[in-house]
């Protein structure tokens, strides 16, 4: 059975993806490509990258698209989603002229064949369940022996920014998506408005007990990383940057973890990491079943 949680979080999703012009900018679609590659490297051009492919939780399919592109067309791909997005996702490879297949269902218990695919890719979705281990595990079932899982998650922050973040998130519950995308508006302002003065502090001390290291940092980045997330990017427009801030504080269901969870899990699932990409965002994995 659905959790609330976990069906509010596929109401916020299947709203999101379906306002394409929040994401479809060259902007955008440059900040998503670079930041992918960053992490995962070019994949596609991996001897591994071949036969049957699961996207676990396809969403639009932004993230298949600008880290693998064409080279889709030479693999099996299947998008699942538990939100409408899965349409989108479709719609976009159709206008692409690429290849896959797409289907509406809960990647925590699909009814698909185990030991079955060659390539796993689930990027930024595992914590949007209602369990991020259950997840990975369930998931890592239909990976075959020698195949490889790609997925991204969530990384703990700082503690002021874990409460604002909670507290923000608890405030948007009970909101229709097009209330909590109205509600968003003056924190996406806010972070356009710190982004603007472009200005540098400098932390004499590092302060542990908040998470706060020393050394000079942008005024915004600081305030996004140890105070609250007001995302800005001087290349995207209002809407793209308004989209990551209530792409984090819509969902429900938006857990975060350690590395050393991660690893945990992994090891659980009979996964061997190969790359392992820490951020201050999250954590990258690409990980070879056993």
């Amino acid at each position: 059975m659905t959790s609330d949680a976990q069906k509010q979080t596929a109401e916020s999703f299947g709203y999101q993806w379906h306002r394409r012009e929040g994401f479809e900018t060259e902007g955008s679609r440059a900040r998503m490509r670079d930041w992918l590659f960053q992490k995962y490297g070019d994949v596609a051009k991996a001897p591994w990258f071949t036969g049957r492919m699961l996207d676990a939780g396809c969403g639009a399919a932004l993230s298949a698209l600008e880290l693998f592109g064409d080279a889709l067309n030479r693999i099996d791909y299947l998008g699942v989603d538990i939100s409408s997005a899965f349409e989108v996702a479709e719609q976009r490879f159709r206008e692409r002229g690429i290849k896959g297949r797409f289907m509406q269902g809960d990647i925590t218990n699909l009814a698909l064949p185990k030991d079955h695919y060659d390539v796993i890719f689930s990027e930024g979705v595992l914590h949007h369940t209602n369990n991020t281990e259950r997840a990975l595990k369930a998931v890592a079932t239909h990976l075959k022996p020698g195949g490889r899982f790609l997925f991204y998650v969530y990384r703990t922050k700082a503690p002021i920014r874990e409460f604002v973040d909670d507290f923000i998130r608890g405030q948007l519950q009970g909101l229709s998506p097009e209330a909590a995308w109205e509600a968003m508006r003056p924190l996406t302002k806010l972070g356009i408005a710190l982004g603007k003065l472009n200005v540098e502090i400098d932390v004499p001390e590092a302060v542990p007990m908040l998470g706060i290291p020393a050394g000079k940092m942008n005024l915004q980045r600081f305030f996004y990383w140890n105070i609250c997330k007001a995302f800005y990017n001087e290349d995207m427009d209002f809407e793209g940057m308004n989209l990551v801030n209530f792409d984090w504080y819509s969902p429900a269901n938006a857990h975060r973890q350690t590395p050393e969870q991660v690893r945990q899990w992994c090891a659980e699932a009979s996964l061997s990491v190969e790359r392992e990409y820490l951020d201050e965002a999250g954590i990258t994995i690409i990980a070879r079943k056993l």
